[in-house]
């Protein structure tokens, strides 16, 4: 399906395959538009899913004439590692891929696209590298420990999280505290967009009751640099692409172009 889908769209793709700091292989693709631009934007999936998870997003870019990485995440698809750590190790991973694209590619302006797990993992790895000049964040959570709160809640309240659950919710951090070697209160997009002002567009969708709209409000208002905030009405979890779909291409087409307009 996947290669049905470029094909159409006169795009092409190519394995790459990055070793992260501590060996794990991570593996996805470079993909090509028919005309590239000379700008590059990382895509990173939800939990539980796989690149193939942001082939809607990818069209769109694609259309537009950027070129993209689509990797599978540590312990999703066919990368490797016995755990997500949800940005902690992540961050790093996706310091190796910049790496790897910037020996190969040159990009002239680099930027991030991130899907729930996914776009706090790309905020974070914003945080420590420069090379990435922006992110387009949906779904994303604030930190670790507050999203786990709105999961025990059974995603729609999350102060049972905080009450009744809340030593259910510890036990169950704790124990991906020691499998992965990070504590929770490390795990944080908030405190990463406070950290480097790097431009921001954070996009929340009305009815999200799996990461409320209050987790990019929350990274919304810790943002020291140039930011943006949409909240999507009548949207479900991460699903802003098929709600707006025309505001969406035309709200990150504008975010992206203005990145570009910055690093000339």
């Amino acid at each position: 399906m996947t290669d049905s889908v470029l094909r159409q769209i006169g795009a092409t793709r190519e394995d790459f395959l990055v070793h992260a700091t501590d060996g794990v292989l991570l593996r996805g693709w470079k993909v090509r538009p028919r005309d590239p631009n000379g700008d590059w934007v990382l895509l990173f999936h939800g939990v539980s899913d796989n690149r193939t998870g942001m082939l809607g997003q990818a069209q769109l870019l694609l259309r537009h004439g950027y070129s993209l990485v689509m990797m599978d995440s540590r312990h999703h698809g066919e990368s490797g590692g016995s755990i997500a750590t949800f940005g902690w190790l992540e961050r790093r991973d996706v310091q190796c891929i910049v790496n790897a694209l910037d020996a190969a590619d040159n990009p002239r302006t680099l930027s991030a696209l991130g899907s729930s797990m996914g776009a706090s993992i790309a905020l974070q790895a914003a945080g420590i590298d420069q090379r990435i000049s922006g992110v387009v964040a949906e779904s994303s959570f604030s930190d670790l420990r507050e999203v786990t709160y709105d999961y025990a809640g059974f995603q729609w309240m999350p102060w049972l999280g905080k009450t009744i659950f809340r030593p259910a919710t510890w036990t169950a951090l704790s124990k991906a505290e020691k499998e992965g070697a990070f504590f929770a209160e490390d795990v944080s997009p908030e405190r990463a967009v406070a950290t480097r002002p790097f431009a921001t567009l954070l996009i929340c969708d009305e009815r999200d009751h799996t990461i409320p709209c209050r987790h990019s409000q929350r990274i919304f208002e810790a943002a020291s640099g140039p930011k943006e905030l949409w909240k999507v009405p009548g949207a479900d979890h991460a699903s802003a692409l098929g709600a707006a779909p025309a505001e969406y291409e035309r709200r990150v087409i504008t975010f992206l172009t203005s990145l570009d307009a910055i690093s000339r």
